[in-house]
């Protein structure tokens, strides 16, 4: 079984966090775990592709902002918030409070 490395929260920088949270994707998928303890894989991969979204999972613990475990063969998922807010403290409140103030104003079609 694979072991994915994650990050020390002294090792965070502010310009891979942006640049992991400017993906639409990796977006949606941080929005989704900001609003559960937790989740797999598969709730987290919609219909993309299994390569696509192991290379999101991959840039979003290179950042940070997930950390993933292993429960039998099961990928469960979840954010990194205590070590998120102690380094950037308000940071992930203040993009997800924007986030979804434009989901409100700009409801999709």
């Amino acid at each position: 079984m694979r072991h994915y490395s994650h990050p020390s929260p002294d090792e965070f920088t502010l310009e891979r966090l942006l640049y992991a949270l400017s993906d639409p994707v990796r977006l949606e998928i941080v929005r989704h775990l900001y609003e559960v303890p937790e989740a797999t894989c598969g709730e987290l991969q919609g219909d993309r592709p299994k390569s696509s979204v192991s290379h999101h999972f991959r840039v979003l613990r290179d950042a940070g902002l997930v950390c993933t475990r292993y429960v039998g063969t099961t990928h469960i998922n979840s954010l990194r918030r205590e070590d998120l807010e102690r380094v950037f403290p308000g940071l992930l409140e203040a993009i997800m409070g924007a986030y979804f103030k434009l989901k409100r104003e700009r409801p999709q079609s």
